[in-house]
This record gives C-alpha cells, sequence and structure tokens, in this order.
C-alpha cells in the first residue's frame, strides 16, 4: 500500500497530460465545424458591385501613369 502511495504522484503527470490531450483534440474537432453559408442579400451583390466597379476605376486612374515607357524610362 505504501508503494501505490509513492506511485500515484508519478501516474498523475502522464495521466494529466493524457487528459488533457484528449479535451483538446474534443475541442478541437468541434471547432472545424463550419457554419452553413447561407446565399449573398440583394443588398450585398449591390454593395459588392459598386465596390468592384470603385477598385476597377482605381485601378485604371493608376496604370496609365505607371505604365513603363511612356516617357521614354523602362
Amino acid at each position: 500500500m505504501d508503494k501505490l502511495l509513492y506511485l500515484l504522484p508519478l501516474l498523475a503527470c502522464p495521466i494529466g497530460m493524457g487528459l488533457m490531450m484528449w479535451f483538446m483534440m474534443r475541442s478541437r474537432h468541434s471547432d472545424t465545424a463550419q457554419p452553413p453559408q447561407t446565399a449573398p442579400t440583394t443588398e450585398q451583390e449591390q454593395e459588392l458591385i459598386r465596390l468592384r466597379k470603385e477598385v476597377e476605376a482605381l485601378r485604371s486612374e493608376i496604370t496609365p501613369e505607371t505604365a513603363p515607357g511612356k516617357d521614354g524610362t523602362p
């Protein structure tokens, strides 16, 4: 019985580590479930179209100025 008391602290570390790993793996599996994706609303689609047009306009503003060779520079 005395020897058993000496073994308990030695077994506490590996058993505790195993339990922590099990709990961590268990929580990780529940986190990977992705929520169902819903279709974008009409308002979101309109905002996306507006933003795409804005990006296109900004790109067309920048591109001619930075195009190489226009002023003789490479």
